[in-house]
């Protein structure tokens, strides 16, 4: 059997225009048809119709359409790998760059500790295609209020915004487990279960707020009781948080995403396992409307796509 034609399948190939393959490209590198859209400055449903008469043209599917965006098949790997050079190359001779090279950079804001070791890693591929991010951390009220000014472009929040001036959509969820290293976990066993919440309270408390916004929502969810503790430290960056309690200072609570590596290496040890443990959902919130810059749709759908994996 002959090797499958980039340009057409075995047999007699086909021979698409520079265009079905320009769209193709584009579709590739963006991971959505409306994505890519954007970008060229097309209509989704032209899109979606060049890249269905390139793949009856190759007699192969090029594309696994997801809930969100589209995923390559080995096929579209290899007729990207080939087309990609020389369609780059021709755009660049001919001053037709493509319109992402052009784009703004897209103004990306929210939690420092969700950013950096979730959302960020995500983004990295398309960093190496061109898309261009200036990232900002906060706490969520303050980057809403930029985000409704007009700084940012898109916020990742932990709480849904009020009022109809944003338009917000369910990222992720995040699990909070109560934490403390090896060393506290052992004197806090010698007491009985029932006493742990007021056995903690011999115990530093390491916080990233006074008002102690996390610590509390697990006392009321899991112990059904107010807090009624004072933080030891208070560090508004739970990455901060989490090196202290490591490191022996106290007991905090935190998103398990965040210490999945220390409770698996046995650095810190769960100090309570409830059936129903307490969960948030972070949103991706931006203004309603389409964005003039075609990035901003890329970036969301990226992120929006990765989500459920966090």
């Amino acid at each position: 059997m002959r090797p499958l034609d980039p340009l057409g399948a075995t047999g007699a190939p086909a021979q698409p225009d520079l265009n079905l393959l320009r769209t193709f490209l584009a579709v590739y590198r963006a991971g959505s048809f409306t994505a890519a859209a954007q970008l060229l400055g097309l209509s989704q449903p032209t899109v979606t119709t060049q890249i269905r008469s390139l793949e009856r043209q190759t007699r192969r599917e090029l594309f696994e359409r997801l809930p969100r965006g589209v995923a390559p098949t080995a096929v579209a790997d290899e007729l990207a790998t080939r087309v990609a050079g020389p369609l780059d190359a021709l755009a660049e001779a001919t001053g037709h760059g493509p319109r992402e090279s052009r784009a703004e950079p897209v103004h990306l804001a929210g939690p420092a500790e969700l950013l950096s070791i979730r959302a960020l890693p995500a983004l990295a591929p398309l960093v190496t295609e061109g898309v261009r991010l200036r990232v900002t951390t906060g706490l969520t009220e303050p980057l809403l209020d930029e985000l409704r000014a007009g700084r940012h472009d898109l916020v990742i929040a932990t709480s849904r915004p009020r009022g109809r001036t944003l338009s917000a959509v369910p990222l992720a969820d995040e699990e909070f487990v109560l934490v403390a290293a090896p060393a506290w976990a052992d004197r806090l066993a010698r007491r009985p279960a029932a006493d742990r919440p007021a056995a903690l309270h011999d115990v530093p408390l390491i916080t990233y707020a006074e008002d102690l916004p996390i610590v509390r929502r697990y006392w009321r969810h899991v112990f059904g009781r107010r807090l009624n503790c004072r933080a030891a430290v208070s560090v508004p960056d739970l990455r901060a948080v989490l090196a202290l309690v490591t490191a022996g200072a106290g007991f905090s609570v935190l998103p398990r995403y965040l210490c999945a590596g220390e409770l698996a290496s046995g650095a810190l040890v769960l100090l309570d396992a409830p059936e129903d443990a307490p969960i948030n959902t972070g949103f991706l919130v931006q203004r309603p409307g389409t964005s003039d810059n075609p990035h901003v749709a890329v970036v969301r759908d990226r992120l929006l796509e990765a989500g459920p994996t966090w």
